[in-house]
């Protein structure tokens, strides 16, 4: 089925409403149904869809049109849609970085290698501009300027964004990690506090309360007993 066509539904009320093309080949042209073609044609299916002319849009002939009338066999072939050049995908040109700033993505590279081990050479050489070849350079310190190499963080050197570094960093964790699944590698998780139960260790035992009141039970009789024994003594 053809699925290059635009607004196929569309289409294909146009095909039922002014030409004599079989349900399927309305259906093979416009990559419907059968079925769907033939409600559009009862008014069950696309009521409120206002035809489009193929051949206005520039995606059949009228001589195509004409031999697929003349022979219900024919297959309808769509014509190179105007609009096909603009829905490809554009490729993403190379990161261009200032001649100022080529001197710096060694240290950006060793920074990497150091702190995220985990991320591709090909996400490397995408993100600092960089090739693959310098990347094993700075890891197997062969570069020329080796002695000189620092880590640096790539932000802090205008090589990219923190946004980019951090789309970076988190999509090479999370294929780390589902590698690591995929071969029975558990990662530790982090520490958690256990209790003292099962640590053996005893707690000691909690000072009294400084501000606890005595609980000895007192009476008038005892107190006035105490200032007694007190008045003696003087």
């Amino acid at each position: 089925m053809n699925t290059d066509i635009l607004m196929p539904k569309a289409t294909a009320v146009w095909l039922v409403d002014n030409t004599s093309l079989t349900f399927e080949q309305i259906a093979d042209f416009c990559g419907l149904h059968r079925l769907e073609v033939k409600g559009i044609a009862d008014g069950e299916v696309a009521r409120d869809i206002r035809g489009a002319d193929p051949i206005a849009n520039g995606q059949l002939s009228r001589e195509e049109l004409d031999a697929a009338e003349a022979n219900a066999k024919h297959a309808l072939v769509a014509l190179k849609s105007r609009h096909a050049e603009y829905l490809k995908p554009q490729k993403k040109a190379p990161r261009y970085t200032p001649v100022s700033r080529r001197q710096d993505r060694p240290d950006a590279i060793a920074w990497f290698l150091r702190n995220h081990p985990e991320v591709a050479d090909a996400q490397l050489a995408r993100i600092l501009g960089t090739t693959k070849a310098t990347i094993d350079q700075v890891r197997n310190r062969t570069h020329w300027n080796s002695a000189n190499i620092k880590p640096v963080d790539p932000v802090t050197l205008g090589l990219s964004t923190q946004m980019e570094l951090d789309a970076v960093v988190k999509k090479a964790a999370e294929k780390k990690a589902r590698d690591d699944k995929r071969k029975g590698i558990v990662e530790p998780e982090g520490a958690t506090l256990l209790p003292a139960s099962e640590t053996g260790v005893v707690a000691p035992d909690e000072p009294a309360d400084s501000h606890e009141h005595d609980r000895t039970t007192h009476t008038a009789a005892s107190v006035f007993q105490d200032n007694e024994d007190d008045d003696d003594e003087d």
